[in-house]
């Protein structure tokens, strides 16, 4: 069976980050528009970059004062945990051929969820299947930041608190990762890095903090932690 079929049968599964993208993409363009940006620059970001909260940080980048540096390494911080995601999955993407290259660059929480979760329907090519997701996800992002970058543009919008739609995103993915798996040691890890380094560093400086003490807890565990992803994703 051809593409067609493949984006047929995902489509179901992909309906609910359609929900979640198109909204937090609204909310993504319409931050960059209140910057001055023309929803043109909202869409080539959100399909050279695709970076999901590494969007939203990169809204606060284009200010004075912001170095190259502070950007690579907020950037790299905020990502790093796609390193995980792709380790558990070299696999199934080694045998997609030259789409696998798309796969890795497409790889977001949410594509990741579902590419772990959902079985291949019958008489479906799972490379094809896999792909599917993946690019609907990502078109699904594309469009919101183009509706939210005209909205922002074109009327008087109040985005005060609007960034708080990607908080709430992440947290019904926790709370989906918390119900849905076994091993919950990577997210009593996040959270109890998190309360900590809040604790110690306040409220204004404790993501990077809790960001590093999260990476050098999972690296140290992380022969135990990529056995458990990659058997969950099998």
């Amino acid at each position: 069976m051809g593409y067609r079929q493949a984006f047929r049968k995902a489509f179901p599964y992909t309906i609910p980050v359609l929900t979640g993208y198109l909204f937090i993409g609204i909310a993504f363009g319409v931050m960059f528009a209140e910057k001055g940006y023309s929803f043109l620059w909202a869409v080539l970001m959100s399909l050279l970059v695709y970076a999901g909260s590494g969007q939203y940080l990169a809204v606060n980048f284009f200010a004075p004062g912001v170095s190259i540096l502070q950007v690579v390494f907020l950037t790299l911080m905020v990502n790093i945990r796609h390193i995980f995601y792709g380790i558990s999955l070299l696999e199934k993407f080694h045998s997609m051929g030259p789409k696998r290259w798309y796969m890795i660059f497409g790889l977001t929480d949410e594509t990741y969820s579902l590419l772990c979760t959902t079985r291949v329907p019958e008489g479906v090519e799972e490379d094809k299947f896999l792909f599917a997701i993946s690019i609907m996800n990502q078109s699904y992002w594309v469009v919101g930041s183009a509706i939210g970058g005209l909205a922002g543009a074109m009327l008087p919008i109040n985005s005060e608190g609007i960034d708080f739609a990607m908080t709430a995103l992440f947290v019904v993915i926790f709370v989906e990762q918390w119900m849905d798996q076994k091993n919950r040691i990577p997210e009593m890890v996040g959270v109890a890095a998190a309360f900590l380094c809040l604790q110690i560093f306040g409220e204004d400086g404790f993501v990077l903090p809790s960001m590093i003490l999260i990476i050098l807890v999972l690296f140290v565990a992380r022969t135990r932690l990529e056995r458990q992803v990659t058997k969950e994703c099998r």
